[in-house]
């Protein structure tokens, strides 16, 4: 037996696909995220270290690194970013096809 199976392309924010509460702000946290694991690993660092840096527990970043960020805010964890001895620059700048509203977006740059 065959069954059919149907395939949609997704939005890029897997959070607004599962139709999540805080989709837009749940997929930038989850940028964040993924560049302090990635400036952690690139370091080597352990993650008591990676803490160290950031002022939390070795605990509270493997809890960070398993996807569980809830609890931070988006303030926060671009202070975890400066931690690593990065800039965070915020930028608006007027929309290039006018709607209803703007969005907001991560982008990592590299040294």
């Amino acid at each position: 037996m065959t069954r059919k199976t149907k395939i949609e392309a997704g939005s890029g924010n897997i959070f607004a696909d599962l139709k999540l509460p805080d989709a837009g702000t749940h997929f930038l946290k989850a940028q964040i995220v993924a560049e302090i694991y990635r400036l952690a690993a690139q370091d080597n660092l352990t993650q008591a270290h990676a803490g160290k840096l950031m002022g939390i527990s070795q605990p509270e970043v493997s809890r960070l690194f398993k996807g569980n960020f809830r609890e931070y805010s988006v303030e926060r964890l671009m202070g975890f970013l400066t931690a690593f001895d990065r800039d965070v620059e915020i930028v608006s700048r007027p929309l290039k096809k006018p709607k209803r509203t703007g969005s907001i977006s991560f982008r990592a740059l590299a040294a």
